[in-house]
Parts: C-alpha cells; structure tokens; sequence
C-alpha cells in the first residue's frame, strides 16, 4: 500500500502543486504576490477536493498552472471566480503594504534579529483572522491575514533557516507556546566579510553548526544605519548597514541578491509555511467557513441584502419583502443560482440594526418573517445609519436594496454613505413608496395614528442622487403596486449580472447611446427610471422598434410600474443602439448575465523606499495622469483594447493606452482623470476560437461612479487589533493640491464606538495637517466583531472632499495557545477478512488544558463513519467522542478546535482481524499525542517541492507591484 508521504507526494505532482507559469507575471524571481497566490490555490483545492470526498462527489483537479477561475470551476463554484480573484487580490495587495506602512519596522520582517517580536505579530494577527472567521467577518480576516503572511514569508528570505539546511518549515512561527529556535546572543558574531561580491560562506560556520538563528540587519539611512559588532546585514544597495562590517548580506530576496543561490530553496519554504498556516485557518474555521473567507461558495457569489424601515406606515413594504424573499429562497436554494449569503438591516428612528448574516436561508426567511411594523413618532428615520451598517457588512461587489416611505433623519452620514459605496463599488437601489401620499405612523403601545408630513419629491432626491452614484435605482412607486416593482429584486439575484451600459441624464437631453452584446451574454434587460421618457431601440441588425410599441420584434417582455420600466431583449449579438428623448431626469442601464467580467484599482506611485506602484483606496487625484489596473474575470481568452473613462452624467469620455501585463492584467494609463463623476468601460475581444472571424467584441462598464479630488486622506496602517476597553489611536493626514483654509473633518463608524476627533484642520494652499482619531470598543464587545471607521475631509465652501475607509478587528487579550488533548478511552473492533460485516467502535475524551477556553468544535477530517459528542456529566470541560464505522473504514482522523481557534489532530486506525479492546488510560499523558494537522500536512508534501518547483520567476522581496 502506498505511503501517505508517496500519496500526497503523488497528488501534489498531478496537481501541478507548487508549479508556476514565467511568464505569467515576468521577472525572474519569486515574488510575495505569487507565494501567496500560490499557497491559496493549492490549499483551496485541497479543501475543494476534501469536501467532494466526503460528499462522496468525484474532483477533478484544475488544469496546470492553477488560476483562480480555473479553481472555482473545480470547486464547483464558477460562480464566485470574481469574488475569488477579488480576494486573492487582496491578501496580496495588504501583504506588499506591509513595505509602505512598517518599512522601518524589523519585527515585520524579521530583519535585526526580532525572532520573539516578528512571531507575536503572526500568532496574534492569526488569533484575530480566527476571531474574524467566526463571526463570518471574512473581509477583516483577508486584510488580516495578507499582513502575517509577509511576516511569515519575510522569515525565510531574511533569516539563515534555510543555510541551516532545515528541510521543513519552523512551524513555531504560528504558536507562541514554543521555542522558536537558538536565537544568537546580541554579542555573539554571525557573519565575516563577504568575498567581494561572494557572500555564499559569509555566515559563520559554528552558527550553522550549532544552529543558531540569526537575520540581518537592515537600514536605510546613510550615516545613522548602525548593527552591532560582528552581525550579518540584510544585503542589497539600499542596505547602510552592509557597508558595515562584516560586509555583505545573507537576503534571499531574489536571485541577484545576497543569498540568492537560495532564492528558490527559501521561496519553497516559504510557500510551505503559508500553506501550512492557510491550513491551521482552515482547521480552525472549518472546510466552508474557510472557503467563504476566499470568496468561493456553490451558488451564485452573490449576497440577498435588505435594509427595510419597520416604522408604522410599511407593513405593506414588509409584506413585499417576505414575499419576494420566499420566491428567491424557494427557486434558487439548492440551485447555482442560490444567494451565497443573506443580510437583512432594519431601521426606525431613533434604531437602526443589528445586521443579520446568514448563509442559512431558513435563518433569513425566520428572521424576515418576524419583521413587524411598529412606532415612529416623526417622518423622518435613520435610513443611512442602516445602509452604513450594510455596506460595511455586506462583501464588495453587493447590491443592496432599501425599502422606506420617508426621507432620512441622519443625513449627515450622506457624504460617508457615498464614500462607502465607492469604496465597497456596491449598488443600491432604493425602493421608495407614496412619496406624494400621506404617511400615517402607528404610536408604539397604543392604536392611535396621527397624520405626519409627507415624503415630497424633494425628500426623496438623496436617494435618487446615492442610486445614481452607486449604478442602482430608485424606484418610486405607490404601496400597492410595490409586489410588481420587487421583480428587480429577483432580476437582480440571479448570477453572473454584468453590466453593458449605464448614464443618467438630469435634466433629460435628446442622447443616442450604443452597446455591443457578446456571445456570452444572456437574458439581457434595459431598466429605465424618469417619467415621459421616449426611446427607440435599434438592434444589430437593423431592426427598430419605438416605445410606443411593447410587442414588437426586439422586446420579449415589458413592465412598467410608477417611475420604472423593465425590457427584456430579444439578444442579439452586436451593437445596440438606444435612442433616448426627454427633458426630465432619466437614468438608463442594460444589464446582461454573463461570465466575464471585470476588477479594476486606480494606481498611484508608492510612497515607500522602494518605489512601485499602490491601489487607491480613495478617490483618486485630480489634475494629474493616473494609471488604472484592469482584472478580466470569467475568462482566459478575453483581450482588453480600449478602457474609457465616461462621464456619469455627460458625454465626455478619456481614452486610455492600453497595455497586457499577463494573467488577465491590463495597465490602462491616461493623462487625466475627468473632472466630473465618471465609471469606467472597458471593450475587447472575447477570443473564443483560433480565427480572427471566431473573435467577438465585448463591453463591460462599472456601475459605480467615481470622482477625483484635489484632496488626499490617508492614514497609517489599518491592520491594528482593537482591544475592548482601551482607546486606539489611527493618525491621518489630509494633504490639498488646491487652495487652503479650514477643512472641516468627519470621523464616524459603524458600530457606534465612542470616538474622538479634530472637526477642523487648518490648511496652507498646497499644503497638508495631521489629525488623529481615538476609537474605543466597549468592554464587552465580542473577539472577531469588525468595525469601520470613515475619515473624511471637506475643503472650504464645500468644494472638494475625500475620505478614508479603515477597518479594525476587535480582539480580547489571548492567552490560551495550547491545542486540546485527546485521550483514548475505548477501541473495539471485530473486523474480519470481509470488511462489510464488521464495524470497529472508539470514545475518546477531549480536554483543552487546564487554562484553556475550552472545546468549541469536534469535527471529521477523515472518516466515514458516524461521530456523536457530549459533554461530560461530571466536568463540563471534558468532550465525550464516540464513533463507530465499518471495517472497511479502518482510519478516523478527529479535528478539535478549541474556543480561540487552536487547532489538534486526533488519529486512530484499527487494522487487524484480531478484536481489540482498548481500556481507559490511567495515565495522565494522552494515548494519543495531539499535533497540528496543518504542521503534518507540510511535513508530508515539503519533500516534493524541490521537484514540482523549478526556474520560476519574479521578485519576492520588498517587492515593486
């Protein structure tokens, strides 16, 4: 029988584990970025494939090299490649920033010797990623953990572990309840010169011999960079302290550098060790939780998001909701189509909240069906406060729809709302009833309703100009025709939507509007908002039809109800022409369901040492050329040409130069940025055969729009933990390509934490001021809870504005890092030659220690039998486990997982005829030692990297993007 190193040394090489495409990004070294991607697509393949196995479904591994629409399909989630590809960017994209922010930090990078330091950064990131997991926060745990995984990768580059010739990864990286290894004294020398340009032998043999861990020191500035006596230095030209002697430097960064004879030995480790912590998140977190934490789900990908008003006057709106809730649940649930989560706000005045999330339909149907509406003493209601809560909590790329029959009372969030859903690049629509009737509020505890003011036109324009903003709409219809206008809501949640086209013209103008529909694209739809809108369709082939004719040659379908009107096309490939005629305000989108579609990040240069470029995370400047980064998603085949940005709310357009950067990359630079609001379309060809003839235009546009600024917020790094109880300080700054004067800041979350905030800072024409915010979670406050916190400034009169979106985990102090105990109490078995007939039984007993938090979790990584646990009559600290299975299911593997996400393995195998009884232990040591699965896994496949890893190229270091 095959060994399980020869098996998962064997799988490993079918897989095309650990192999990487040169030229998918270029260079010649191996980069954070592709470590990283790297582990997460081997280790979300092992979890796809663990999970067919134990729903008895055959996996087919992914073709070589593994990319992430590759891996959704696999995992059978093709759905979710757009969000996969979204979160593999951003475990990537806080990674390199750990070079912006901490570049003079040595314990981020083990550099200077700061073993003890660098270690409590990963395991106390890893608590918070855990924590984050739990609650089902999983865009904090993404943020969290592209940070410890620079960390964690920094080891091997920087330290001597591998010239110690170390063929395993430290595992003592991710526990902080061991020994990391012999840490050289500070007085005890390291290195010699190095011979010239030669450093291979500048470490100091009894160092290897004796195996003392040592790292270089690193400095970046001239004539104050300093190490002790006798130390290595990092190495490199920007290094001050390898002009120091011993001279040189032992970094395996790339393959010019120092060590870089073993840039490939230290890559491979280290992308063992983010493989081997990947698999302790997912031990932790369990096989889906972990696949949701990468965005992938066997749905659509997309969130069923509600934020509904449950004051007196909707309980008609809330009866809408539940309806249309149960259409969707009762068609889709076990269908690709399928939400891959569910999230309902409710809000009322003065209440907003709490935001559910669920991946369990029953919960949201439970959950919607219990809404009822009550109370509202005045018209206006916090409205804002829960869409805040919503876009903070819902995944990027969500649409969220809003239910209200009056304006909002928290208007003064509107500016933070705005900036949220260009940060989250969310739609919103909004659902608004009776905007001219009267609104009747119901007194809570009593049946007496009194007459309240109306919702007028003017009332409802904010949420006309935040739909706008956000690609959605606001339909405005009566309260007996809203069930009609909730088929956008179903519309909506089916998956893959891609948009075509989408403009707002206020007020209306007489405008001709084209967009060209691929092979690709199905059920493709044309919403329109406005009153008294006339249009003309003209289809590719020159068919027209006019609206004053609903049952012509190119609608399938129609409906209009109040200031909405729905036409699904007959589709035909090519390009559509829409003609609009009116002069009041109207707002067009042409949606369509495809599987291609499009990320994109607006880049700026780095403003760390080493130069490069990073994501904008705000809006971007004005007045200056910019570049813009372009993902295709959903396809492999698809080239970009042109990428435009268009105006929102005019004609204008800038063109940018369009290059290929590999992998489904496009760099797009333009020499301006338009100086309204604009979205950004992007046309190609979708290359679907080998011909130029199989070759298909196609055309995506962002829904949400984007403005540029002459005002720039940033702020530190926003990877900090929140201790309940203890205030954190976030320093910002705010800098103004334009005049100055007082700019008046606004600092708000969406939890309600007590913060504190300059509300002005003072401003020199071109100049910049530092603020800083002091953010307190309240004692009580859960481990794992998120929290967003928004900075904004305004500049004088109103003229310009721009933001910062940072988000904080909440983390209470960890002091449990040991894995739960196992002891067997009892293994029977009775197997024979024929294993069908005969069934094997074992109980065993699970303890986290005396000082533990105890057992959260006992699960089956392998094992076909049936597991039950209950807590001990006598001590509730003790689990009870008891399984039996067939004899032809020899080999059971327990997963425990206590309450602060350590993680143990528990095996027992029973291969004998023999019967067997095993007694209770009277020791007081385990039967069965208990290890980290994810420290075996790596034990097991770390011998195979050496042949599956060969000349691959790109540069992994404090890289450049």
């Amino acid at each position: 029988m095959m060994s399980g190193l020869a098996a998962l040394c064997l799988l490993l090489l079918q897989t095309g584990a650990f192999g990487f495409n040169i030229g998918l990004f270029g260079g010649d070294s191996l980069s954070h970025q592709m470590i990283s991607q790297s582990a997460v697509l081997n280790t979300t393949v092992q979890v796809c494939r663990a999970m067919a196995l134990a729903e008895g479904i055959d996996f087919t591994f992914p073709p070589q090299p593994f990319t992430a629409e590759s891996v959704a399909v696999a995992c059978q989630a093709s759905k979710s490649s757009k969000s996969f590809s979204q979160t593999i960017s951003l475990i990537q994209k806080n990674n390199w920033r750990v070079d912006i922010f901490h570049v003079f930090d040595s314990m981020y990078h083990f550099d200077d010797e700061s073993f003890s330091e660098g270690r409590k950064i990963i395991t106390e990131g890893l608590s918070a990623v855990k924590a984050s997991n739990k609650l089902q926060n999983f865009g904090a745990a993404r943020e969290k953990l592209g940070e410890i995984l620079h960390t964690l990768q920094d080891f091997y580059s920087h330290s001597n572990w591998v010239e110690m010739e170390n063929k395993l990864p430290n595992s003592n990286l991710i526990r902080s309840d061991t020994s990391i290894g012999n840490i050289a004294a500070k007085t005890r020398a390291t290195c010699r010169n190095c011979n010239g340009d030669d450093c291979k032998n500048n470490i100091l043999e009894d160092i290897l011999q004796e195996k003392i861990l040592t790292s270089g020191y690193f400095g970046l500035v001239p004539f104050f960079s300093t190490k002790p006596n006798g130390k290595c230095s990092h190495g490199g030209f920007l290094d001050q302290t390898s002009r120091i002697e011993p001279k040189g430097g032992i970094n395996k960064d790339e393959r010019s550098a120092s060590h870089g004879h073993l840039h490939f030995t230290a890559a491979n480790m280290a992308i063992a060790a983010t493989s081997e912590l990947l698999e302790d998140v997912r031990g932790a977190a369990g096989d889906r939780a972990f696949l949701q934490m990468m965005g992938l789900s066997k749905g659509s990908g997309k969130a069923l998001c509600f934020v509904i008003d449950t004051t007196g006057s909707m309980s008609d709106d809330i009866e809408a909701v539940k309806d249309v809730t149960s259409s969707i649940i009762d068609s889709k649930v076990g269908t690709e189509n399928e939400p891959s989560v569910y999230i309902l706000v409710p809000f009322n005045d003065p209440d907003f909240g709490p935001l559910t999330k669920t991946t369990d339909p029953k919960v949201f149907r439970n959950t919607i069906n219990s809404l009822s509406a009550s109370g509202g003493g005045d018209t206006p209601e916090m409205s804002l406060s829960g869409l805040q809560l919503a876009l903070t909590g819902a995944p990027l790329n969500s649409e969220i729809f809003l239910f209200t029959d009056a304006p909002a009372k928290d208007t003064y969030l509107q500016s933070t709302v705005l900036a949220l859903i260009e940060r989250t690049k969310t739609v919103v629509n909004f659902m608004i009833t009776n905007i001219l009737g009267s609104r009747r509020r119901r007194q809570s505890g009593n049946d007496q309703q009194q007459q309240q003011s109306r919702m007028v036109k003017s009332d409802a324009q904010l949420y006309r100009d935040l739909a706008q903003a956000s690609g959605g709409q606001a339909i405005e219809v009566t309260k007996s025709d809203l069930p009609n206008a909730t088929s956008i809501i179903t519309e909506s949640s089916s998956p893959s939507l891609v948009t075509l086209l989408q403009a707002a013209r206020s007020p209306g103008k007489t405008e001709n509007f084209t967009f060209t529909v691929d092979e690709s694209v199905r059920n493709l739809t044309v919403y329109l908002t406005g009153s008294s809108a006339i249009f003309t369709l003209i289809s590719p082939s020159g068919e027209s039809q006019q609206s004053t004719d609903m049952t012509g040659a190119l609608i399938a379908a129609s409906q209009s109800v109040g200031n909405f009107k729905t036409l699904q096309l007959k589709t035909q490939v090519g390009l559509w022409e829409i003609e609009m005629v009116s002069t009041s305000p109207y707002s067009l989108k042409v949606v369509g369901e495809s599987p291609i579609d499009f990320l994109f990040d607006f880049l700026e240069v780095s403003q760390g040492p080493f130069g490069g470029f990073d994501v904008v995370d705000n809006r971007p400047r004005a007045g200056v050329n910019s570049s813009l980064m372009v993902t295709v998603t959903g396809s492999d085949t698809t080239t970009v040409t042109e990428v435009i940005l268009v105006e929102s709310l005019g004609s204008g357009e800038v063109n940018g130069s369009v290059e290929a950067q590999g992998g489904g990359h496009f760099l797009a630079q333009f020499d301006r940025i338009p100086s309204q609001e604009f979205v950004v379309l992007v046309k190609g060809q979708n290359n679907i055969g080998s011909s130029k003839e199989s070759s298909v235009m196609f055309q995506r546009q962002s829904p949400t729009s984007i403005r540029a600024s002459t005002v720039t917020v940033t702020a530190g790094d926003s990877q900090s933990v929140l201790v309940p109880g203890t205030p954190l300080s976030v320093p910002f700054s705010v800098t103004t390509d334009g005049v100055g004067g007082n700019f008046k800041i606004q600092a708000t979350n969406d939890r309600g934490f007590t913060l504190t905030s300059p509300s002005t800072l003072f401003l020199e024409t071109g100049g910049s001021a530092d603020g800083t915010v002091n953010l307190t979670a309240p004692l009580d406050t859960p481990s794992g809870t998120d929290v967003t916190l928004t900075v904004e400034a305004e500049a004088p009169r109103g003229a310009d504005t721009n933001y910062v979106v940072l988000r904080f985990t909440v983390l209470k102090t960890v002091t449990d890092f040991t894995q739960p105990v196992c002891q067997q109490l009892r293994l029977q078995s009775n197997c024979s030659d024929d294993c069908t007939l005969s069934m094997w039984e074992l109980s065993v007993q699970v303890t986290d220690g005396a000082n533990g938090t105890g057992i959260d979790r006992v699960s089956l990584r392998q094992g076909n039998g049936t597991m039950n646990t209950s807590l001990d009559a006598d001590n509730n600290n003790i689990t009870l486990v008891f399984y039996n299975a067939s004899c032809c299911s020899p080999d059971v593997e327990l997963l425990v997982v206590d309450r602060v996400g350590n993680v143990g393995s528990c095996v027992y195998s029973v291969r004998t005829t023999a019967t067997v009884t095993t007694q209770p232990s009277t020791s007081t040591q385990p039967s069965t030692s208990l290890v980290s699965f994810s420290t075996r896994v790596v034990q097991s496949f770390l011998p195979c990297l050496s042949i599956t890893i060969s000349g691959l190229i790109l540069v992994w270091q404090r890289v450049t993007f």
